[in-house]
């Protein structure tokens, strides 16, 4: 696989910390950078000048949920082409549908091991980035 860089935007520092490792495993190539909420995830991008391949997102964080930072980066210029994975506990089929029609390309909802969320990983990877 080529090298991405990958950002993650999730409140849930466990999440992340798995996230990360799972990434390690599926594709050592992989740069990832967190966020802690949509503020910080638009702030690395617009301040940072972080060029993502990918972002996944939590819909259920403070201060800018998955939702409203899907739409800010949607209505820009320079983030609306990067494919957006919800990475979400949400099960609620109505998340799923409101983030496709907002522009996001995947919706995945975390599983409850380890070595399920590295097959997620993978198969959403080859999905989200060949498009």
């Amino acid at each position: 696989m080529a090298k991405k860089v990958i950002l993650l935007v999730d409140d849930d520092l466990d999440d992340q910390e798995l996230f990360g490792e799972a990434m390690s495993i599926v594709d050592s190539e992989a740069t990832c950078y967190f966020a802690s909420d949509g503020e910080e995830g638009l702030r690395m991008l617009e301040k940072e000048s972080l060029e993502c391949d990918l972002i996944f997102l939590d819909l259920n964080m403070p201060k800018m949920n998955g939702k409203q930072f899907l739409a800010e980066i949607k209505k820009n210029n320079a983030y609306r082409n990067i494919p957006v994975v919800i990475f979400s506990t949400s099960l609620r089929e109505k998340d799923g549908i409101e983030t496709a029609e907002m522009g996001a390309a995947h919706f995945l909802t975390k599983p409850s091991s380890f070595g399920e969320l590295c097959k997620q990983l993978e198969s959403v990877l080859s999905k989200a980035l060949a498009q």
